[in-house]
């Protein structure tokens, strides 16, 4: 039996990058510590996991379970959202911390990510914020692999729907009037519409220097417009991740207008299949009604 935690859907998005950073030549995104933070045991749970139709109760720990049982699940519904949307992220991240002698970077919802590790910019600032579950076992998963904490890493316990995540950041060192790149990714599946324009409204709130957001979302449609959405739907409520229930275009813009910020980029499927999918084996493809987005807020000070 797999124990059911905060953390499952992000194991299973690492589990995704690690098999796909290591079996793939066709890389969307090579997230090479993805295998060696997930370990070969949780590698394997993972496995189990989505072989056993992602049911925690037949886990069986002796089982080894053949890729091949698991690969046409595996890029239907687990692979192409969290690659594209972390290539898509770290791509304008880097282009946004190349301006600057020194910026931040806060991760919101940073599950499993291992950006923290694979970051080789000394003038950047990482801040990681995450359910104080999921951040507890991601903690203890680097304390068990002797890995070091980076100086300039910060991890940032927060729950998005109770806590005040300015007054968390300020108080673990946070400079609001220096420029600051922030992800949320994988987030608003799981957050009603009014928790991520509180979300919103706090960055705003937090920061007077240059600010840029990214972030993927669901439509209204993702859970009626395609078999694949109402499957994936039906499996984070089977892992006790319930998703909500998607996202208007316009009332994002709305949104974010109302907090200064300023749609630079809005993909669409079309555009997601075009940019990460098309040199790809026709298995992967770019998720119906998920749409990526890139939002900026001028420096205050201008």
């Amino acid at each position: 039996m797999i124990e059911k935690r905060e953390s499952i859907t992000a194991e299973l998005c690492s589990f995704a990058r690690a098999y796909h950073s290591t079996y793939e030549q066709d890389k969307i995104y090579d997230d090479y510590l993805a295998f060696d933070f997930l370990g070969r045991d949780q590698y394997e749970a993972m496995k189990q996991l989505i072989a056993k139709d992602f049911n925690t109760e037949s886990f069986e720990s002796k089982t080894e379970i053949p890729a091949k049982d698991i690969l046409t699940t595996l890029n239907l519904y687990i692979t192409p959202i969290p690659l594209a949307r972390i290539a898509f992220a770290e791509t304008e991240l880097q282009k946004f911390a190349a301006q600057y002698p020194q910026c931040q970077y806060v991760i919101c919802g940073a599950g499993m990510d291992t950006y923290s590790f694979r970051n080789t910019n000394e003038k950047m600032h990482i801040f990681e914020v995450d359910h104080p579950d999921t951040q507890k076992y991601k903690l203890q998963r680097i304390a068990g692999l002797g890995w070091i904490i980076p100086h300039n890493v910060t991890f940032v316990p927060v729950d998005f729907t109770k806590d005040d995540m300015p007054s968390s950041l300020l108080s673990t060192g946070f400079n609001p009037a220096l420029p600051t790149f922030y992800s949320v990714l994988g987030v608003t599946y799981y957050l009603k519409l009014c928790t991520f324009r509180k979300t919103i409204h706090q960055i705003t709130l937090l920061n007077t220097g240059k600010t840029k957001v990214v972030f993927d979302f669901p439509d209204t449609m993702m859970m009626t417009g395609s078999m694949r959405g109402q499957i994936l739907s039906k499996i984070t409520a089977k892992l006790g991740e319930p998703m909500e229930e998607g996202y208007h275009v316009e009332e994002l813009e709305k949104i974010l207008l109302q907090n200064e910020f300023t749609i630079t980029k809005l993909l669409s499927q079309e555009e997601i299949q075009e940019q990460y999918f098309a040199h790809c084996r026709k298995e992967l493809s770019a998720f119906e009604n998920i749409h990526f987005v890139l939002a900026e807020k001028e420096d205050a000070a201008k």
